[in-house]
């Protein structure tokens, strides 16, 4: 039995489908790369539901001809037939209905974005630093798995290996709506590269995702900003070049900070700390969404709050626990190799689940 009321929404989905499908073909839009670039990412985002939708249709289709064929056919064998084709069809009907009303909910326009990652180590001396290391592997693998491209914005490297804190770019498709889970305080259990006594150490590290704002979404003018240049250092603060190479930008009526000294071109830190200062300033009006999302939902936590632990990577058991979802894997060195698409996977059902009970489909 068809659900009246997602073919009701699936119709209204269908005409602003066919409305944007036009609009791309406007002078006017095509003339206007803000509004062109905004349609066709709905036009996607909608694609689809609207294949969703013909397959549903197509088997509501074929279900009612199939019904009338029964009603009028006298052979036996084709009646057999039909009612086994018919009860495989109606089989299916309920998840095509589960499929659509998952596609059905609002997606968060954030999603397609990409994505500006921190690491920073937390508490535990060297071994967080070197665990924040440790993180930026995996996350590396999983952008590369992902076909992702990555650019180092800055980093700070820890005295015994790893990292005090790395700051990236990373570039994609739908980049921030899988990152996005990843945001949180990230805890390993394991004897440090430093203990004597075999002890087992906790330590952590926090990651923090932010969407990438596009020109688009930002207006910053160049009177708010203060730029300031000076030379790039490596580890151990020496000079990397003698250039004045890296840039501090600094937006003077938030007070917000970035640097970047990754390029020898002055050119290209600039643009690179510009798109950086251009994220967190968007992300003050995100994070008002953010922290109001957080409370609702346990897959998601806010980029405020850097005190919510999220994972614990356990060596001597080769466990990963997500607290979030109580899910707990033991294939920690695949985890580590970056194949952590199943538990994003299933931070996305658990969010969607939660989703799908406030939105009343």
């Amino acid at each position: 039995m068809a659900n009246n009321m997602i073919l009701e929404r699936l119709e209204g989905v269908k005409t602003r489908f066919i409305e944007v499908s036009d609009l791309l073909t406007k002078p006017e839009v095509l003339s206007d790369m803000e509004k062109y670039i905004k349609l066709s990412k709905e036009y996607k985002s909608l694609q689809p539901i609207i294949e969703a939708y013909e397959k549903y249709k197509l088997t509501l289709t074929n279900i009612s001809s199939t019904k009338e064929l029964l009603s009028g056919e006298k052979d036996e064998e084709m009646r057999e037939m039909a009612k086994a084709e018919l009860e495989n069809m109606n089989s299916q009907v309920p998840e095509m209905e589960e499929e659509i009303k998952f596609l059905l909910i609002p997606a968060d326009p954030e999603d397609e974005k990409n994505a500006v990652v921190e690491i920073r180590a937390g508490t535990g001396g060297d071994e967080a630093s070197i665990f924040a290391g440790d993180l930026f592997r995996m996350y590396s693998k999983f952008f590369e798995l992902k076909g992702w491209k990555t650019e180092i914005n800055r980093f700070s490297e820890g005295t015994a290996g790893g990292y005090k804190e790395i700051v990236l770019s990373v570039s994609g498709d739908g980049v921030y709506g899988l990152m996005k889970y990843e945001s949180g305080v990230h805890r390993v259990q394991r004897v440090p590269q430093t203990e004597t006594q075999g002890r087992i150490h906790t330590s952590a590290a926090s990651i923090v995702v932010l969407p990438e704002a596009d020109e688009f979404d930002v207006v910053i003018r160049n009177e708010d900003i203060r730029k300031d240049t000076y030379c790039s250092s490596g580890p151990g603060g020496q000079s990397v070049n003698t250039t004045y190479s890296a840039i501090r930008l600094t937006h003077v009526p938030t007070g917000i900070v970035v640097t970047c000294q990754d390029e020898k071109s002055q050119i290209k830190n600039y643009d690179k700390a510009l798109a950086e200062l251009r994220t967190r300033l968007y992300n003050l009006e995100y994070q008002k969404y953010l922290d109001d999302v957080s409370h609702k939902r346990k897959t998601m936590v806010s980029t405020g709050d850097r005190s919510a632990k999220i994972r614990t990577y356990n060596y001597p058991q080769g466990r990963m626990t997500d607290h979030r979802i109580n899910y707990t894997v033991y294939n920690l060195p695949s985890i580590l190799d970056g194949n952590i698409q199943e538990v994003i996977d299933r931070l996305q059902m658990a969010e969607n689940t939660e989703r799908l009970k406030e939105s009343n489909i």
